[in-house]
């Protein structure tokens, strides 16, 4: 957890400078240490879209619970809509579509992360491990799998 709140002190003004929106999701309430109060100071969720990338983290995140919560909010007398049941998971609009899942440390499994969010995403698995994910291991996935909506602008 110290590795998350060096990098929210250290990284959101660049994340800003390159238009990256970062969002967090999961469950900030069992975060050590005022972490969860950190990350929603620092999450650049009220700006507008961004054009270049959304970063999402995710921790301790269950795209079961989720979907779950969201059934449970649901109080009209008809189904939902895909758009409207994605708000009520919290999506602001389909932009919040993924376009790229990849998944480092070897795993070939969704393992319960954005199952809604994800259904049309390509998925890049990659051995690296998280903490030595780097910037050339982003640009290689992305060569492989170019967004549609939103290329990367690298500087």
């Amino acid at each position: 957890m110290s590795l998350l709140r060096r990098y929210l002190q250290a990284e959101l003004a660049r994340l800003v400078d390159n238009d990256v929106r970062l969002t967090v999701i999961g469950r900030r309430d069992r975060l050590p240490d005022g972490l969860g109060n950190a990350i929603a100071g620092r999450q650049s969720g009220a700006r507008p879209p961004a054009r270049a990338c959304n970063l999402r983290i995710a921790i301790d995140y269950s795209a079961r619970d989720a979907i779950a919560h969201a059934a449970a909010r649901w109080r009209l007398e008809r189904p939902p809509s895909r758009e409207e049941f994605g708000r009520l998971l919290g999506r602001r609009s389909a932009a919040a579509d993924v376009d790229l899942l990849i998944r480092t440390s070897g795993e070939k499994r969704l393992s319960d992360f954005l199952l809604w969010e994800a259904a049309y995403a390509e998925l890049c698995f990659i051995d690296t491990l998280w903490p030595d994910f780097g910037a050339d291991d982003l640009r290689a996935a992305h060569r492989r799998f170019p967004s549609p909506r939103a290329p990367l602008r690298w500087s």
